[in-house]
């Protein structure tokens, strides 16, 4: 699997939105964002930290499903 990248919540959020996912409404430092597919809604929860964990970020992919991969590219 390749490496994670240290980024921002703001980058991350940035990049899903890329992906197809939408803004839905943020409490305090998270967002949670959600998107429409033929197999139902996926969604997930981003902080808003300067520098998420690489297990966070690990986390909020797997919640999105989206891979690694895929994620990078949008970068």
């Amino acid at each position: 699997m390749p490496k994670l990248p240290r980024i921002s919540g703001n980058k991350i959020v940035r990049t899903l939105e890329l992906l197809g996912f939408i803004k839905v409404r943020q409490r305090g430092s998270h967002v949670i964002l959600t998107k429409e597919t033929e197999l139902g809604k996926r969604g997930c929860t981003v902080p808003l930290h300067d520098i998420v964990a690489v297990g966070t970020l690990s986390g909020i992919l797997k919640q999105a499903e989206v891979s690694v991969e895929e994620f990078k590219e949008q970068l």
